[in-house]
This record gives C-alpha cells, structure tokens and sequence, in this order.
C-alpha cells in the first residue's frame, strides 16, 4: 500500500528505517515491518462508535459488559490486572447469566427438534494477579494456562459445568516476565465486530478511566495484536482466517436481574458517553509496544539516560510531539519518562502550548521501582527546566533578535529554541471532587443501588495534539511504559474524534483538578 505525504507517510518511513531486520521469538508482538501486510495492520482505519468516562466499574457494567453479554460466536477479553472486585463480580455474574441463557436456548432447541446454537468461546487473557504469582510466574512465551478446577477459585470465574451448559468454551492464560514486564494492554473484541479500548483493569480501584468503542478494519489489527500475542508460537506465525459466520441466536435479551445488588449498573458521578455519528471511517493508527526485559537503568547521574525502544507505539508518540505546531493535551497517571519530559520541553521551546494533567502520589512505589524517581519529581523538574527557558529567552519569550534557535537532545533534555516564542505550560494535579455541604445518608434497602463512584485518581492515557490526533490505550508517560511493558495505543487522526473527547474530558474534569503551575501567570506576575 502507498501512503501519501502526511504523518502516516512519515511514521511508516520511521518504522522501516529503524526496525530491526531479525524478529525475535520473544517480541509480543511479532511485526515484520518490511513487509506491506505487516504495515496495513497497524495503518488501518476505524469507525469510532462511542467514547465514555466514569470509574472502572462503571465503565464495565455501563459499556463492557453489555457488549459481553450480546457476543454470540466470541469474546477476547484482554487485561493486564486481575483481583477481587466489583467489575470482577460484574463480570462473573455477566457470564453466569449469558450461561443459563443459552442453556436454555439449547434445551428449547433439543426439545423443539430445532438446530442447536454454535458454542461461544470466551477467551481471557491477563498478566498481573499478585507478587507471588508474578514470581513464580513461568518464564516462557507459551505463558500459563490456567486448568478449568482453578477458574472459580483463582481467577473467581463461573464453574465450569456452568459454563459448558451454556455451550460457552472458556480459557484463561497469562503472560508475564520477570523482572517488569507486564501485558499491560486493555481491550475488548466481540464477534471480530466491534472491540472497546478501555484504560481500566479488573481491579477494586476507583479511578478515572476512559474507554472508546470502534468498528471497522481498526478490530482486524487488534485481532492480530491479541493473537501475535497471546496464541502459541507455532500458531502465532501466521493469523488465521479472520472472517466469521455472524449467523446465530440473538442472546440480546439476557438481562441482569435488577432486585439483584451485584448485578445492577454501577454508577459513577463522573460517568460521560458521547456516542459518535460517522457515515464514514476515519485514519486509524493500531500501535502495538512489545515488552522489554532489559529495563535499561542508568543509576549513576552522570549517566546519559538511554533511548526508548523503537515500539511502533513510541516512535509515533515522539513524532506527535515533534510535528505538534499548536498544542499539546496529555493526560496520563504518572510522568516519569525522560524522554516525554524533554519531547515536551522542545515543543514548548518551539512555541507549542503544552498541557499536562497528571496524579499526585498515585502508584509511588510501582514509580520508584521501575523509574527510579516519582511524578512529583519529575514535575517539578519539567518547571524548573521551563523557567530557565524564559531566562534564556529574556523572560518575555523571545532572544534579543527575535528568532532564536536553541535546540534540545531527547536524551540530556537540554532545551532548544527555534520559534519566536515559547509556548504556555499549564500543570494540573487530578483531585476527586468534595461535596462542601454533604447530607447525611439514611439506611436504605438491600436492594437500592449503592452511592456513585467518585474517582480518586485519574487512571486516563490521552494525548491531543493539535485538536487534530487523540492517542488512547494503555500507555502511560512513564518509564516502565515507554521501556519494559507491552503497551497498545489507537490514534485517530480526525478533529471530530479529538473535539468530542475534549469536551467530554472537560466537561469531567471540571472541579476536580488543583493548578500547580501556569507559566501565563507565572509570566505575568514577573
């Protein structure tokens, strides 16, 4: 396939000139970048359906499980934690109910002498359940399968003769290596269809989580990312035919039970949809980051910090940040990466407004261990290099003759000037939202909903670049994203796509954000 002029031209140009020509059998995924059939998966096209915001658990029962529950042929459900939950709940009672569904649909069938439904197969895929079992975790690309007797118990599962009445073909494997090297992607696939990108995990937190729902050629590449990934070596080698008979029962009137606690909606006072209305599909990049073991640490100070690997999802990254000409919107957990940190400080000595909305104090030992510093650091770095920028710029963004050039190494972040003035920086700590004046709660009955969710941190991965890119997925800016794990980014390149997430984004984030630095008024005030 030929690429026009443009920023896709420029990513595939990127990736062919800096790939390596061997693939490793331990790469997950496997890319051969030489080759075109190899590029269209990750050059593709999507049409987005839906973009929500809300906690985790909201967004599984409001939009996760309702897509589960509607699979007729298969479900791929990819994740990177696993443990004890409400969403974890919401998701076994889902696959119970679906279960008795179609046991009854099949018993009707074999009474009525009429065809029997096909089998559904669920396939579930995680990396990270506990210390322990990541370090007795088997070192092995094949990963671990876990036997049926282990699903309630361990994973809290369904039984498996529940299950197999259901007609509903279920796995569960995992994949981690030592020492940081997690899965970390989250995505759902129903039927090859339609898949959902959410940031959340199967985990207790009450975060602030996004998720966006696409049809399209966009599935088929995430189909792949999954099987590279997760299917054996042998059968990983090439995929398989990807078509689907779509014929089958409608299981759409599986219905929670609403008496019934466990299965109601969960609801959270951040929760936001915004549902999409393309005709046509939209530019879609799917941009897989295989997992390193080698974390590359330089301990000592005068050590130059090291490039990020060449991931299909870091190099496109950098060139967001690189080709960015107006703004730049990044929304992660945490801000440890020395190379975001100076990508970000070239834009703005190019004059590109940046925008950062982060966490305080959110997964501090997970930061120290596999970064050795934190976001707080890294922050208050990040502003302490900006404010030596306006002094060499005069303090009024330009040099003495207008247009300077001072130029920044990714690796050292030294910064560079080359535009007439430096764009704005604005800094904001994600905070939940406090009721000043609350009211006291009555005991309720057993079965009232319990209280929305508030969120605690903002768990969300976006970057805007321009009102033109959105990036979302599972990556974060931080060190243990861009160098040891596996990551998955979708970037869509369309100011339709980046309007409505922004404003769905605003429209949450209003309250619940604490200002630590706005160099327009920093710049004022001196």
């Amino acid at each position: 396939m030929s690429y026009p002029p443009g920023f896709v031209h420029e990513f595939i140009r990127r990736l062919e000139s800096r790939h390596p020509p061997r693939l490793s059998n331990w790469d997950l995924p496997r890319y051969d970048l030489q080759g075109a059939f190899d590029r269209e998966l990750l050059a593709t096209s999507s049409r987005p359906e839906s973009f929500s915001l809300g906690t985790g658990a909201s967004i599984f029962t409001k939009c996760l499980i309702p897509a589960i529950t509607s699979a007729r042929h298969e479900i791929i459900f990819v994740t990177c934690f696993w443990a004890p939950s409400k969403t974890l709940t919401a998701l076994c009672n889902a696959l119970t109910n679906l279960a008795a569904y179609r046991r009854q649909v099949i018993e009707n069938a074999r009474s009525t002498g009429s065809t029997v439904i096909p089998p559904l197969h669920v396939r579930i895929c995680l990396s990270s359940r506990s210390l322990l079992q990541k370090l007795l975790h088997p070192q092995s690309r094949n990963g671990y399968t876990y036997p049926p007797a282990s699903w309630h118990k361990k994973l809290g599962l369904p039984k498996p003769e529940l299950l197999e009445a259901g007609g509903i073909h279920l796995e569960a494997k995992s994949l981690f290596f030592l020492p940081f090297s997690v899965m970390h992607p989250k995505f759902v696939i129903i039927d090859r269809q339609r898949a959902f990108v959410p940031s959340c995990n199967v985990s207790w937190e009450s975060w602030l989580e996004g998720c966006v729902e696409i049809t399209g050629d966009a599935v088929r590449a995430l189909f792949a990312f999954y099987f590279r990934t997760w299917e054996s070596l042998a059968d990983s080698r090439s995929d398989p035919s990807y078509n689907h008979n779509h014929s089958g029962t409608d299981v759409s009137q599986v219905k929670f039970d609403e008496t019934d606690t466990d299965l109601m909606e969960i609801q959270s006072i951040a929760h936001h949809r915004s549902d999409f209305q393309f005709q046509e599909t939209v530019p879609t990049l799917i941009l897989p980051s295989s997992h390193h073991c080698n974390p590359r640490f330089r301990p000592f100070p005068w050590q130059k910090a090291p490039t990020p690997p060449d991931t299909a999802l870091n190099i496109a990254s950098l060139q967001l940040f690189e080709q960015a000409q107006q703004s730049i919107y990044v929304q992660t957990p945490n801000l440890t990466c020395e190379a975001v940190l100076a990508a970000l400080l070239d834009a703005l000595a190019r004059g590109v407004n940046v925008t950062i909305v982060t966490s305080r104090n959110m997964m501090l030992l997970e930061q120290l261990l596999t970064a050795g510093t934190t976001t707080s650091w890294c922050i208050r770095s990040l502003i302490r290099r900006f404010r030596r920028l306006t002094t060499l710029t005069g303090g009024n963004h330009k040099t003495q003759d207008g247009s300077s050039r001072l130029f920044c190494d990714l690796e050292t972040g030294r910064p560079r000037i080359t535009g007439n003035r430096l764009g704005h920086l604005q800094i904001s700590y994600f905070h939940p939202k406090t009721n000043d004046n609350p009211e006291p709660r009555e005991r309720q009955p057993e079965i009232t909903p319990p209280p929305p969710e508030e969120p605690v941190h903002s768990h969300l991965k976006l970057t805007l670049v321009d009102a033109e890119y959105a990036l979302l997925g599972s990556g974060n800016m931080d060190r243990a994203s861009w160098f040891t794990s596996q990551e998955l980014g979708v970037l869509f390149q369309n100011r339709e796509v980046c309007s409505t997430i922004k404003t769905a984004v605003d429209s949450v984030l209003e309250g619940r954000l604490d200002s630590i630095f706005n160099s327009e008024e920093h710049v004022t005030s001196d």
